[in-house]
């Protein structure tokens, strides 16, 4: 099942979207505005955004911004009443992935969703190959001879850009900005803690080494034949 993350300021409007496309076996996350969009975003696994544009506190363009800084590829349908071309152009430039205009064709919208999520599939279907060792992106599991290893959302992330390009180290600050976003106020501990906790959550596994490089950041070590398919 697809998780659907509904970003929309307008109660009637959400209530209807989150009716329709939970008839249409789609789970629903609701959030009020981009930042309460963030919060969900960082406990949840999400397949696609649909958001309006003109909200409080952090508005659709802003919450379109933040993600692709900070390298989500989660695509996003714009649902808004701007219709100025000028509009339509911020959006795709800042990273959109489809816009429609208000009022819309309710089924139209669940075509265009469709749409989205075969793409997005396609080009989200990554996984890293070490011996047995398998990480899938596209459902954050870490997998060894069937047995699966739990890792929280930022853990997986910081694990799998570690592994993607091995024997590369990475700063801190780099590994800050690629997991948790350019504007984060998360500092070097945080990194530190995180690095700990895959530590203790893997130790059984021998197929790499998280290295720690004194003053800078981290590397991952590859120790077995390295199938990793990207």
């Amino acid at each position: 099942m697809f998780n659907i993350l509904i970003v929309e300021d307008d109660k009637n409007l959400r209530k209807l979207v989150v009716t329709y496309l939970n008839k249409n076996g789609y789970n629903i996350f609701e959030a009020v505005d981009g930042q309460q969009a963030l919060d969900i975003l960082d406990k949840e696994y999400v397949d696609l955004i649909i958001s309006d544009i003109m909200m409080p506190k952090i508005d659709g363009f802003e919450l379109i911004k933040e993600l692709r800084q900070a390298s989500y590829e989660i695509p996003i349908l714009i649902l808004t009443a701007k219709s100025d071309i000028d509009d339509k152009k911020e959006g795709f430039l800042l990273g959109a992935d489809d816009y429609m205009v208000k009022p819309v064709d309710i089924e139209e919208m669940l075509l265009r969703i469709q749409v989205l999520l075969r793409r997005s599939k396609k080009a989200s279907d990554k996984k890293i190959k070490i011996g047995e060792l398998i990480l899938n992106y596209n459902q954050l599991s870490v997998t060894k001879n069937k047995k699966e290893y739990i890792l929280a959302q930022k853990e997986f992330y910081l694990l799998y850009k570690l592994l993607s390009t091995p024997n590369t180290i990475f700063t801190r600050q780099e590994l800050i900005e690629e997991v948790w976003g350019l504007e984060s106020e998360s500092d070097y501990r945080t990194v530190d803690v995180h690095i700990k906790r895959i530590r203790e959550k893997l130790v059984d596994l021998d197929e790499f080494e998280i290295i720690s490089i004194r003053g800078i950041g981290y590397k991952a070590i590859i120790n077995v034949r390295n199938d990793n398919n990207v």
